[in-house]
């Protein structure tokens, strides 16, 4: 069985026989499989009347220790974004009433995020979809080629740069 990344490497090698497309293999698939698994991510989060963004920032904040509260630059930490984007973010979130900001308690200069029931209600709720979503997704993989796939892309993370330190 071949697919679209199959006929580009294809075609490649056929005009340029002289270049190493290789890459393209992994790098083409990944892109591909990134497409494909937004748009799938894209309506479950929407049937919830959210996007990746804001699910992203309600989840971070409800895997955190009760009472799921973290501060705007922990949360920029946690997406890997600016603060400007952070601060939209919240602005939406904050506006729907599914966050709050309210005074540090342990630094009155800094600002603490936290859930609102109904925050925390919707995450929740939307949280078993996703997880739905994303086994559906991968149904195609055995378990053991999921943890082949998972120690690779770690892997790949950690040689680009990519850890938690």
């Amino acid at each position: 069985m071949a697919d679209h990344v199959d006929r580009v490497l294809e075609q490649w090698a056929a005009q340029r026989p002289d270049l190493d497309v290789s890459p393209m293999a992994v790098i083409g698939r990944l892109s591909r499989v990134k497409q494909l698994v937004d748009a799938d991510m894209r309506r479950t989060f929407a049937a919830h009347g959210l996007d990746r963004a804001s699910f992203d920032v309600l989840a971070t904040l409800r895997r955190s220790n009760p009472p799921h509260r973290l501060t705007p630059a922990e949360l920029m930490r946690s997406a890997m974004v600016t603060s400007g984007a952070i601060t939209q973010r919240l602005d939406r979130l904050q506006d729907r009433g599914l966050v709050t900001r309210a005074p540090s308690e342990s630094d009155g200069r800094g600002v603490q995020v936290a859930l609102t029931d109904e925050g925390l209600t919707l995450v929740d709720r939307v949280l078993p979809d996703h997880l739905a979503t994303e086994q559906r997704l991968l149904a195609g993989l055995s378990a053991t080629q999921r943890e082949t796939l998972a120690g690779a892309l770690r892997e790949l993370l950690e040689s680009l740069g990519d850890d938690v330190r």
